[in-house]
């Protein structure tokens, strides 16, 4: 028998509905220059989320609990919405490496994607990680070859 698989729910709201909200919507909601504390399954959140030319910056400063794919959910909507938008990275900070209460299941799964400790300019040591996007394929008659 096969396992069905959940999605997992942003405050409430699947990846699809979040994905078509507005650009002022996303704005006003997720990219308002504040913390925010939020849900991803049942994991509580305190984030900040920062839209640049090249890259959408999630900082996560505190996660109370969760285990059923917070993080990879959280990952997959913001690298779709980074590539509809057309950009090249997803950059990560998180907030792990001085907790008062640290989750060690937390850490061992951000050291095996990639994440490193690092100290981020005007940010602090944090678990860190600039992840590039595939970019989309442009269109076929732009990639035609130069005649000289």
């Amino acid at each position: 028998m096969q396992k069905s698989r959940r999605s997992v729910l942003i405050e409430g709201y699947s990846a699809e509905e979040i994905l078509g909200w507005s650009n002022e919507q996303l704005d006003q909601f997720v990219f308002c220059g504040e913390p925010i504390v939020f849900r991803v399954g049942s994991a509580e959140i305190l984030g900040h989320f920062e839209r640049t030319p090249d890259r959408i910056i999630l900082e996560l400063a505190h996660i109370d609990g969760g285990g059923e794919g917070a993080l990879p959910a959280l990952g997959a909507l913001a690298s779709r919405y980074a590539t509809r938008e057309n950009l090249a990275f997803l950059e990560w900070r998180v907030h792990a490496v001085h907790c008062a209460n640290p989750n060690p299941k937390l850490r061992q799964v951000l050291q095996k994607r990639g994440f490193t400790i690092k100290d981020v300019a005007g940010v602090g040591e944090c678990y860190h990680l600039v992840q590039p996007l595939r970019q989309r394929e442009l269109p076929t008659d732009t990639m035609r070859p130069t005649i000289c």
